[in-house]
């Protein structure tokens, strides 16, 4: 399976939702996109599921365009906060209507998913609660096992233990059912663990494509009294900083080496890992905030 996006840009009238975007997903693997609001998330995945068309650029999946092409679309699903509030089916006949047109729902381990997240059958899913309509749009993007899963902030409404129940059925899954699959999400602290790969999306293009571990190798929280430790940092780039009397702490972004460590601890310095969450925060802010 290959996602080839290459230099699309879509614009409302006036406004530029995504500009140059360009990345390519070659692997199996999860895939955290990251941006604020409005930094063009959701037109990003609707442009890879085919619910929207690029004004210029093109999107191509195993090398064919995906929009109204039937044979693409069956391999992507993607899943956001939808309102069940019309649906007046039972959940395990919606399901059942969904499996028709998914070649790789597993039925059987969907209803394991029903009863893992506690919905219940005899009510028609309109009744459901917001979290039991997110526990729904989890169970159908588990139990299709397309080669394309997008989640699209699929958590809102799911308390902490249903959310938990998500993250460990989707690693489980992920190991025995390899796809690509796209997580977005504002919850980067609690998620970050789930991601292989990390996209960040700002202000609608792409800040930046890289494997997570190799990501947070580059950021670090340099410490220690603010003459030392601006001089240590005077040539690294900074994108965060932290002052408290005489004591002051920088965030720099970029390849820190070993040597490069050993030489601030030398120097009275504390060098700390820094959190995705943090990381994402500090690269995305505004100028002036």
């Amino acid at each position: 399976m290959n996602i080839k996006v290459e230099n699309i840009g879509l614009s409302y009238g006036n406004h530029t939702a995504l500009e140059d975007v360009t990345f390519e997903l070659n692997e199996k693997k999860i895939y955290g996109l990251l941006g604020r609001n409005g930094a063009g998330k959701t037109t990003l995945l609707s442009i890879l599921a085919s619910f929207n068309q690029p004004s210029k650029g093109s999107v191509t999946i195993v090398g064919e365009d995906p929009f109204e092409n039937a044979s693409i679309m069956q391999q992507v699903a993607f899943l956001y906060d939808k309102s069940y509030k019309d649906e007046t089916s039972h959940i395990i006949n919606y399901l059942k209507d969904i499996q028709r047109y998914r070649p790789n729902f597993d039925m059987n381990y969907a209803e394991y998913l029903v009863g893992k997240f506690r919905l219940e059958k005899k009510k028609p899913i309109k009744h459901f609660s917001k979290g039991m309509q997110s526990a729904l749009n989890v169970i159908i993007g588990l139990a299709s096992r397309t080669p394309v899963t997008i989640f699209d902030e699929v958590y809102l409404g799911m308390d902490a233990p249903s959310r938990d129940i998500f993250y460990k059925e989707l690693l489980k899954d992920q190991q025995d059912h390899p796809r690509i699959i796209i997580l977005s999400t504002h919850l980067v602290s609690e998620m970050d663990y789930l991601f292989d790969e990390v996209i960040l999306l700002n202000k609608g293009r792409i800040l930046l494509q890289e494997e997570f571990h190799s990501l947070m190798s580059k950021g670090a929280a340099i410490t220690g009294s603010a003459e030392t430790v601006d001089d240590f940092v005077r040539s690294m780039n900074q994108i965060n900083e932290k002052q408290l009397g005489s004591t002051k702490s920088v965030t720099i972004y970029g390849e820190l080496h070993d040597d490069k460590k050993q030489a601030a601890v030398d120097k009275g310095l504390e060098v700390a890992p820094i959190s995705l969450h943090d990381l994402f925060v500090h690269l995305t802010e505004e100028e002036n905030e």
